[in-house]
């Protein structure tokens, strides 16, 4: 067995076990670290395919960038606290997200019917962009903003919708109204109790 097949087989299993950390997990903070695991695996799995870039991109975007900041906001906003829904902290904001859903959708449908196969896949394959004369960080970056534009603003897009539900999550009402006393142990109309003995009544 080659050191290759070795380390992808270790990296395959963290790979699976730390996916099924994520999603049977019930403490959220637990399946984060457990994404940590999975992301990072597959970086050293890009490393054994000699993709350094790419294994460099999943350690600082991914493992040290998103990942910590989905710790961040869970342990400063809390996990087992709940919203009313019924709220609305901007006005009409559920129509003008409505709206901009719709143009967002209509956009994409055009840009699919139009351009067909080559708005998804591109006009090249990866395998034809690879070449040894220039850099693969050049390479990565012409294609990514020329033949696969498309597919990177979509990514774009879904970061753009997580960090607004970060913001929409972080909101507070500010006429917080103190906890209500707790009921008296006697019901209204009932006289005190009193306590009786021999010498009298105390």
């Amino acid at each position: 067995m080659s050191v290759e097949v070795a380390v992808f087989a270790v990296c395959a299993v963290v790979v699976i076990l730390g996916g099924l950390g994520v999603i049977l997990s019930r403490n959220p903070v637990h399946s984060a670290l457990s994404l940590v695991a999975t992301l990072f695996a597959i970086a050293v799995l890009f490393l054994n395919l000699d993709a350094q870039l790419l294994a460099a991109v999943q350690v600082i975007v991914y493992t040290g960038a998103i990942v910590v900041l989905i710790l961040f906001v869970m342990m400063l906003l809390g996990v087992d606290t709940s919203d009313d829904l019924e709220t609305e902290p901007l006005v009409s904001q559920r129509l003008f997200a409505v709206i901009v859903g719709v143009g967002l959708l209509g956009a994409i449908l055009a840009v699919i019917i139009i351009g067909k196969d080559q708005a998804v896949t591109g006009a090249q394959s990866v395998t034809q962009a690879i070449s040894t004369d220039t850099s693969n960080v050049v390479q990565l970056g012409r294609e990514l903003f020329t033949t696969y534009v498309f597919a990177l603003e979509v990514t774009a897009g879904l970061l753009t919708v997580a960090v607004v539900g970060a913001v929409a999550l972080s909101h507070r009402p500010k006429d917080v109204q103190p906890i209500p006393e707790p009921e008296s142990m006697t019901e209204q109309g009932d006289e005190p109790i009193t306590m009786t003995n021999d010498e009298g009544t105390h």
